[in-house]
């Protein structure tokens, strides 16, 4: 297939923004894959924050980074207080929003914490760095933040933040999508 899917054309996104001893930030670590990709990616002289709310994904992610402990920290907190934990220049985040796979559906991502730390995000990345979101929005309060979202990255300064959307439009049951935020310029 010549298109690639969401979760393959974002690891294409991040792989192309990220080298060799960056810091970066995994704001939904979930069962751990991004999070592993990013440490992966960063090496040995990088740094990867990864961020949950839930014991049972920071207990997962853990088992994945066995080899990369000394690169990364595993935080049990929510998104929106990434700015109490990080505080350098960041070259990428990523973050797929809505419930952990395999746990309680009613435990989801939300517009306000989400934006927040797109914020706090966007304030620490670096010009040339990237900011990818998966949004899943098939669930109850998916569609809310989806729109909580979207409102937020359009009316971002084109003249400092380029914004794309990379969707399927003719699949059915609320097809994930990417939002993809590029700083060009400082804020």
């Amino acid at each position: 297939m010549i298109l690639e899917r969401v979760l393959s054309y974002s690891k294409t996104l991040l792989q192309r923004g990220i080298s060799e001893g960056d810091i970066v930030i995994d704001g939904t670590a979930g069962n751990g894959h991004d999070t592993l990709f990013l440490a992966k990616l960063v090496g040995k002289t990088g740094h990867v924050y990864a961020f949950d709310i839930q014991q049972s994904a920071i207990d997962s992610t853990k088992q994945k980074l066995v080899d990369f402990i000394n690169q990364t920290s595993v935080i049990l907190d929510g998104h929106e207080h990434i700015p109490k934990y990080v505080n350098q220049e960041i070259s990428a985040a990523v973050f797929n929003l809505g419930y952990l796979p395999g746990a309680n559906h009613s435990t989801i991502t939300k517009p306000d914490t989400t934006v927040m730390a797109i914020e706090a995000c966007l304030n620490l990345l670096k010009v040339g760095g990237i900011i990818v979101i998966v949004v899943y929005h098939g669930h109850e309060g998916g569609d809310i933040e989806r729109d909580g979202l979207l409102q937020y990255v359009s009316e971002l300064p084109q003249s400092s933040i380029q914004v794309l959307k990379y969707e399927f439009i003719n699949q059915v049951n609320h097809a994930p999508f990417i939002l993809a935020l590029e700083k060009i310029k400082k804020l």
